[in-house]
């Protein structure tokens, strides 16, 4: 996270991580792999 960022991509960054800690994987919708984890999230 850097200090440039406007309030909703850092909202977005805390809840990525917010998730990872969670153990669900984060992926970005250009590349999808089903099989990463039992808990997957999807970045649109």
């Amino acid at each position: 996270m850097t200090d440039n960022q406007n309030p909703e991509q850092k909202a977005r960054d805390n809840i990525d991580a917010l998730l990872r800690q969670a153990g669900w994987v984060v992926q970005s919708a250009k590349k999808i792999d089903l099989n990463a984890g039992l808990g997957q999230a999807v970045r649109g």
